[in-house]
């Protein structure tokens, strides 16, 4: 696990499919930063904001830190899966007793699915070129 602590400053990384999101923590009043935007700039839609704030939620600790993250590749689903997941691992950075509660969540285990390489022979992953018999 990559992370470091500075002085009430802790990172972690997230990660889902391609997106990969480095996290910075400090204690504060909950404002996010994405990308040098807020959150709401960032993400318009509310499901992609409750995404990234359930460890929060978890262990009913939202309000209580500020985040700084970088976050790139993927789509914005598979960002702000990245950013929970980065969340998570800092949480627990900072306070090792909040593991079992994410753990149980489910949001320290890292999404291994990742995009089925294409084959040699066929047009994708799985499809065939189309066959005739006449």
């Amino acid at each position: 696990m990559t992370s470091t602590i500075t002085e009430n400053r802790w990172y972690a990384t997230g990660k889902r499919k391609t997106a990969v999101a480095r996290v910075w923590m400090t204690p504060g009043t909950g404002k996010m930063v994405i990308n040098r935007r807020a959150e709401e700039i960032y993400f318009p839609l509310a499901t992609s904001r409750m995404i990234m704030r359930q460890p929060l939620e978890v262990i009913e600790m939202d309000g209580q830190f500020d985040f700084l993250i970088n976050v790139h590749g993927g789509g914005h689903a598979a960002q702000a899966d990245a950013i929970r997941h980065g969340i998570a691992r800092v949480l627990v950075e900072s306070n090792p007793a909040h593991r079992s509660p994410l753990k149980k969540a489910g949001f320290l285990t890292r999404d291994a699915r990742i995009v089925e390489r294409k084959k040699y022979g066929q047009p994708g992953a799985r499809k065939r070129f189309q066959y005739s018999k006449r």
